[in-house]
């Protein structure tokens, strides 16, 4: 849930969670007071903790090696089928005939 800044005339500033659906606040949660409004802030931001911005930056070495190994293993099968459906192609196109004679 997001956190809004509303501005009370007796209290300040103060923060306030409530879902995106609800309706902004009418009466402040502390003094009671019905001079409130909402402000526009910059928001939260992102926080970044902890070693890496990505969860997968750095996973163990394992994992790596598997990711990688696999990653080559579908490049391998990506290329042969690319080079079998060329093959395939270029001698179809040779025969133009019914009778199978090469084209001319």
């Amino acid at each position: 849930m997001p956190t809004y800044e509303y501005l009370c005339e007796k209290c300040g500033l103060f923060d306030f969670f409530q879902s995106i659906k609800d309706d902004p606040l009418k009466v402040c949660p502390t003094c009671k007071g019905r001079k409130i409004k909402r402000q526009i802030s910059s928001g939260a931001g992102i926080i970044f903790k902890g070693s890496g911005f990505y969860e997968t930056d750095y996973r163990s070495d394992s994992y790596q090696k598997a990711a990688k190994a696999d990653s080559s293993a579908q490049s391998a099968a990506n290329a042969a089928s690319t080079s079998d459906s060329k093959s395939t192609s270029k001698s179809d196109s040779k025969v133009s005939k019914k009778d199978g004679s090469p084209a001319a």
